[in-house]
């Protein structure tokens, strides 16, 4: 039932079903605007899992990681997260917006973590957004009561932080691929799996980028030889999110009169390094296409230097192929490890809550930014762009080359805050923005200048997806 305190505070109501059937109960609760400051071992992640024979609802900790394979052990099934028009059908039958984490809503078994059971009170989703339930232990042991308790999340705090010793990242890939292939003997990773070289259009635009004395003319010379990638540059060059006065007539003429020398360079790395490796057949449902994240970053970064003190701004070419590249590992592991791509993929959307080389971590040993990095080191590419895609997910990062990890991170979390790209959370400390020597207002106008481009972001986004 809903305590006086709830009634005054709450100016939304919950469902009639949810509310009768806690009624019914006589579990007290409060329904409260959700806070920001939730313990995560007090806030209740919901699941819903399903299989051939039916559905499962799974309760756990926010500050945990529900392990698909361990919840399927347990219950002898194979159970997947419920997606799509299945879920929204499920929600829509009972007037919600969100997965609330009732038991008594399902008729499906539920379990749930143990470690909620001793918590002294829990914050539930309530299936309307940006509101909670909060049940004290009483009334939260009432609620689980037809709930099996066990052991099958595992603590987000487990997960531990990259080394920083970069040999490690080899040593970690290598141990990874060999727990899930036959390959035993201590081999050199390059052997272990076939990675392609860096491809012959990239190496001569880097052999060119590091020459002092190439210009436009031999950067036009250069691309044309590439029949798509003329096309790409003069179309880019032709988007409205450039707004050129008058007609491209000429790939010279789209470095010389809009895009530039340093942009030309590091979006013909970008689309030549994103063509080796196809875009995966499987992925997370919901989650931002990879050219479009990979777009979207690249142009907040460049907001965000351009922002920057001049004495502390970072190379503008590298910075933006760093945002290009910067989930080039995804590429990458769906390539190393296809068939536990879908495991990865599935575990993602039954983890909203957590970011992608968490669950990496936890499923393989070894993350999508390690793998990224190893292969940039490996091909030789600018330590500014492997240091960027190692510790792009650290906030605190404050060692060699620290600005374009720090730049990445950055991006990526003022896209989340917009909904495009990661759906876990990605807090902005002060010290970043300090070591930035950015002001939120002006982190905030990168991303909104952005933003309001994003027709024409899209365009752009489509070509690359084509390219």
């Amino acid at each position: 039932m809903k305590t006086p305190a709830a009634s005054a505070e709450a100016s939304a109501s919950l469902p009639h079903l949810i509310e009768k059937l806690l009624q019914q109960q006589a579990i007290e609760y409060q329904l409260r605007p959700t806070p920001q400051d939730i313990p995560g071992n007090q806030e209740v992640q919901a699941c819903l899992l399903c299989d051939s024979i039916g559905t499962v609802l799974a309760l756990f900790p926010r500050d945990h990681l529900l392990d698909l394979k361990k919840v399927g052990a347990l219950l002898g099934r194979e159970l997947e997260p419920v997606r799509g028009v299945q879920l929204q059908r499920i929600l829509a039958k009972h007037q919600l917006n969100q997965l609330p984490g009732i038991p008594v809503l399902f008729s499906s078994p539920c379990v749930v973590e143990q470690s909620l059971l001793t918590q002294p009170s829990l914050w539930l989703d309530s299936g309307l957004s940006g509101w909670s339930l909060e049940l004290e232990q009483k009334s939260a042991h009432l609620l689980l009561a037809k709930a099996s308790a066990a052991h099958f999340a595992v603590p987000l705090d487990g997960l531990g932080s990259l080394s920083d010793d970069l040999a490690q990242d080899g040593q970690d890939l290598s141990r990874a691929v060999s727990n899930f292939t036959a390959l035993r003997m201590r081999q050199r990773l390059e052997e272990t799996i076939e990675i392609p070289p860096l491809p012959a259009t990239a190496q001569k635009i880097m052999r060119l980028r590091s020459n002092p004395e190439a210009g436009i003319v031999e950067l036009a010379d250069l691309v044309e030889t590439d029949p798509s990638l003329a096309a790409q540059v003069v179309s880019w060059a032709s988007s409205p999110f450039y707004a050129a006065p008058g007609k491209i007539r000429s790939v010279e003429d789209a470095i010389g009169r809009v895009l530039g020398f340093d942009l030309v360079i590091n979006l013909a790395v970008g689309l030549a390094l994103g063509k080796t490796f196809a875009l995966p057949k499987d992925a997370p449902e919901g989650a931002t296409g990879y050219w479009e994240q990979a777009i979207y970053t690249a142009a907040v970064i460049e907001g965000l230097a351009k922002a920057m003190p001049r004495a502390l701004r970072p190379e503008l070419g590298l910075n933006y192929l760093a945002g290009l590249l910067h989930n080039f590992g995804y590429l990458v592991l769906a390539y190393i490890f296809p068939p536990y791509f879908n495991a990865i993929c599935r575990h993602q959307e039954a983890n909203p809550h957590v970011q992608p080389h968490l669950i990496d971590q936890h499923l393989l040993g070894v993350t999508r930014d390690q793998i990224g990095s190893w292969l940039m080191r490996f091909w030789d590419m600018p330590t500014e762009i492997s240091t960027a895609i190692r510790y792009q997910h650290d906030a605190h990062y404050a060692g060699e080359d620290h600005v374009y990890a720090n730049l990445v991170y950055l991006a990526q979390a003022l896209l989340q805050e917009q909904g495009i790209g990661e759906s876990a959370p990605m807090p902005i400390p002060e010290s970043l923005l300090a070591r930035l020597q950015l002001s939120e207002e002006k982190a905030s106008t990168a991303v909104h200048k952005v933003l309001d481009a994003r027709e024409a972001l899209r365009t752009l986004v489509t070509q690359y997806q084509h390219g």
